[in-house]
């Protein structure tokens, strides 16, 4: 009943992996994106530190923008297992000189802002941004809903069992993809029911995760596809690859680019990484596999 209310308040798009974000009009399958990390935070597991200073950060963002970035996700918290969330004010502090550096240097690219907290988005959504990249799929706080139901950005709803604080304590499934995908399927209906219909979805690899259970997904990442809507996957230079391997972050990029590049070609629709022109050159690669050498 809900759904059938709600079909007659908003307009509910046929294409949902073709819509704008920003100036940027997307076609998630016949083009995946590249989305750049901009990480505002001093603990991130692999770039924490290196952007807070200005003169970094207007460096970090000109590097962005000339690699071929198609989104800039800008994190002011770190989420890495085990780590403790910081207040919305200390958040706000960190994003908002980001945010207006890329506005200023990059302004054609879409901005998302990678927070669970309502007041967070609120906030950003205020300023301007075109995406809110909740980790936690609308289950942490749930007041979020209600703010992207008043701005209707685009937003990514990503899967996680708890916060990170206790994550790896919550590695227990019933069935790991079909538990994965009642929980999107969910937050997409809430999202759906409230006229937001420019949804991406991530299966969260090392979020909740074993390192077994990120390489399940991926093995089976096309089992995404069956709810319809663009997937995302953020595996740069995780421990996913550095536990395999038993290399350091530093050391991460080129089994990296391996996974985005079968992760694409699995039907993948934005690889989130680090590495800008890497992304953008395993794009190229997925492209040239996919019509075939001549």
């Amino acid at each position: 009943m809900i759904m059938q209310y709600t079909k007659k308040l908003y307009q509910v798009p046929t294409d949902h992996f073709k819509f704008k974000i920003g100036k940027t009009l997307f076609d998630f399958k016949r083009s995946p994106a590249v989305m750049a990390i901009l990480n505002c935070t001093p603990d991130s597991f692999y770039d924490g530190g290196r952007w807070l200073k200005r003169r970094s950060l207007i460096y970090r963002i000109h590097q962005i923008k000339k690699e071929g970035a198609d989104i800039i996700d800008i994190g002011a918290e770190s989420t890495r297992p085990g780590s403790r969330p910081v207040s919305v004010k200390e958040e706000i502090k960190r994003l908002m000189p980001a945010y207006e550096l890329c506005r200023k240097i990059a302004p054609d690219i879409p901005i998302s802002i990678d927070t669970w907290k309502s007041q967070t988005a609120k906030y950003m959504l205020k300023e301007g941004a075109d995406i809110i990249n909740d980790i936690s799929g609308l289950s942490f706080d749930k007041k979020m809903l209600s703010v992207l139901e008043k701005y209707k950005p685009a937003v990514i709803l990503m899967h996680t069992p708890g916060k990170p604080s206790v994550m790896q304590k919550m590695t227990n499934y019933k069935n790991l993809i079909l538990d994965i995908q009642t929980f999107l399927k969910k937050a997409i209906e809430e999202a759906s029911c409230c006229g937001i219909n420019r949804i991406i979805i991530d299966p969260g690899i090392g979020f909740g995760k074993t390192v077994e259970q990120n390489y399940e997904i991926l093995k089976n990442i096309k089992k995404f596809n069956i709810l319809k809507r663009p997937v995302l996957i953020g595996l740069s230079r995780k421990s996913l690859i550095g536990k395999i391997l038993n290399i350091e972050p530093e050391k991460r990029l080129a089994p990296t680019m391996a996974l985005n590049l079968q992760a694409l070609l699995s039907g993948v629709s934005i690889i989130r990484v680090h590495d800008v022109l890497v992304g953008r050159w395993t794009v190229i690669l997925y492209h040239y596999l996919k019509r075939g050498a001549k």
